[in-house]
């Protein structure tokens, strides 16, 4: 993905911040509980997080009372996050491009990007990560992968709806089985700022109707990149096929964290 091509695409998703905050999931108990454990988080523990969206990886952390700095791209995902973590004093949302962003001191306890680390750019994310810690303080990275399983049938027989109208598609494309994803810690180990790497990995299923299933490609970046014709004939081509197949599928997620912790 070129510079420009990751600045516009990052861009879409507070287009419509409600939307995302009602169809994009949280994060499995157990990747939070684990995020907790590993990054020996506690209350009052100062935590940075890069792009929180509305704010669904944000609200755990905010309940097991950490002291969170969160930094937003989008000023309508931040006003949601804000909404949902009003209750908590000890959270500050702040609207900014994070590569731009001025480094407060002293140093955080744990850096945190949730499903947002991709969209930085991959010539800063890792040395400003590593510079916005304490000695010894952690870098968590979670990715969320769509891999095989669920409603097998539709996502393979879907390809066809998208070879159609979105010409990008490789044809043939297969979801990935979860033990063929590789645990993509490279950055980390090329880095030569943290520690040893820890991955844990979590799969989990959600079911969609085709209404939901909608709103929810329509919070990808991909797809509001699309012109408005192709979108609309790939979403009647995919709302078919969902009630060809009940009216209701179930999408199988695999939820990555990667967390290690800065040796200087």
């Amino acid at each position: 993905m070129t510079d420009a091509d990751r600045q516009r695409l990052r861009a879409t998703f507070t287009e419509d911040a409600e939307l995302y905050a009602r169809r994009r999931s949280g994060y499995p108990a157990a990747t939070m509980h684990d995020l907790a454990a590993l990054g020996a988080l506690r209350p009052g523990s100062r935590v940075l997080e890069i792009g929180c969206g509305a704010g669904q990886a944000t609200l755990p952390l905010a309940r097991l009372g950490c002291k969170i700095t969160a930094v937003e791209l989008g000023p309508e995902l931040a006003a949601v996050a804000r909404d949902r973590l009003a209750g908590f004093d000890n959270t500050e949302v702040v609207v900014a491009n994070f590569e731009d962003w001025p480094l407060p001191r002293p140093g955080f306890d744990l850096v945190l990007a949730a499903t947002s680390f991709h969209w930085i750019d991959p010539a800063i994310r890792m040395k400003k990560s590593a510079d916005a810690l304490r000695p010894n303080g952690a870098l968590a990275v979670i990715s969320t992968h769509h891999v095989a399983g669920g409603t097998n049938t539709f996502f393979v027989d879907v390809q066809a709806c998208y070879e159609c109208f979105d010409p990008t598609t490789p044809p043939g494309l297969r979801l990935q089985r979860p033990e063929d994803i590789p645990a993509d810690i490279v950055e980390f180990e090329e880095s030569g700022r943290f520690g040893p790497v820890t991955v844990r990995r979590y799969q989990w299923e959600m079911a969609y109707t085709a209404g939901e299933y909608l709103e929810l490609l329509s919070t990808y970046s991909g797809h509001r990149a699309m012109t408005a014709q192709s979108r609309k004939g790939l979403f009647a081509c995919i709302k078919r096929l969902i009630d060809d197949h009940g009216g209701t599928i179930v999408k199988r997620y695999m939820t990555q964290l990667a967390i290690a912790h800065r040796l200087r």
